[in-house]
């Protein structure tokens, strides 16, 4: 059984910095493409990142611009989201995919950046 679970949020000022992470159990995150997508109450669910199954393609919204990272550690079987310079905008419920469609996703972690 496929399982997800994120952690690593919380409540952070402007320009801050926090990492999520995805630890998966049931499938091994590195035979998978894996990614994030984000939830708020306005804006419904919004694509982030993701990163291909080999590792080497990460590819990321626009509005990331530069500020996050994501990465993997296969050894953990665990999936991660650095985020940097975080802004008021980017508060939102994150959650890790297994593959891009959003079938099979965690319970979430909220991110809440606030001064």
């Amino acid at each position: 059984e496929v399982h997800l679970m994120e952690s690593g949020g919380g409540l952070v000022q402007p320009g801050g910095s926090l990492r999520l992470s995805c630890a998966a159990s049931g499938f091994t995150v590195s035979n998978f493409g894996m990614s994030w997508v984000r939830q708020t109450p306005g804006k419904g669910l919004e694509w982030v990142s993701r990163l291909n199954s080999r590792g080497d393609v990460k590819q990321y919204a626009n509005f990331v611009k530069g500020r996050f990272t994501i990465s993997r550690d296969n050894a953990k079987n665990t999936l991660y989201l650095q985020l940097n310079d975080l802004k008021i905008e980017d508060t939102a419920m994150y959650y890790c995919q297994k593959g891009y469609t959003g079938d099979e996703r965690g319970p979430g972690t909220q991110v809440t950046v606030s001064a």
